[in-house]
């Protein structure tokens, strides 16, 4: 639809790219693509949104784009995503954890549950004499 230009002369770079009449079956619905790509993909029901979004094997970032604050609270609790964003994409806060779900990671960065990496647990149990 528009884009899709190399953006520079070394390496693997294009331009920020839209993708219209996108279907399931397309290589570029299937796979985590990191880069200035859209996917354009028609739907029918917020339903038939979260089974094809949750029958990906992927589960880094989703996005929704909604003035119904109620659509958007039901979409960000049953996509299976480790972060959602609504009404904005790739924002981020070092208080808040980052992840995937699914193939596209294990733990989290960031945030509290980011700390978890970084520190080790140990039990110490000593029995008291009388």
């Amino acid at each position: 639809m528009a884009g899709g230009a190399r953006g520079l002369d070394k390496g693997y770079f294009i331009q920020p790219t839209v993708f219209a009449d996108v279907t399931d079956d397309m290589k570029i619905c299937k796979e985590e693509i990191f880069g200035p790509v859209q996917s354009i993909i028609k739907f029918k029901s917020l339903d038939e949104v979260i089974e094809r979004a949750n029958s990906s094997k992927f589960g880094l970032g989703a996005g929704v784009i909604t003035r119904d604050i109620g659509k958007a609270l039901r979409l960000s609790k049953e996509i299976r995503s480790g972060t959602v964003w609504v009404n904005c994409y790739n924002v981020f806060d070092a208080a808040n954890p980052f992840g995937g779900y699914k193939e596209s990671g294990i733990g989290r960065e960031l945030g509290e549950y980011g700390l978890a990496n970084y520190t080790e647990v140990k039990c110490i149990t000593i029995k008291l004499d009388k």
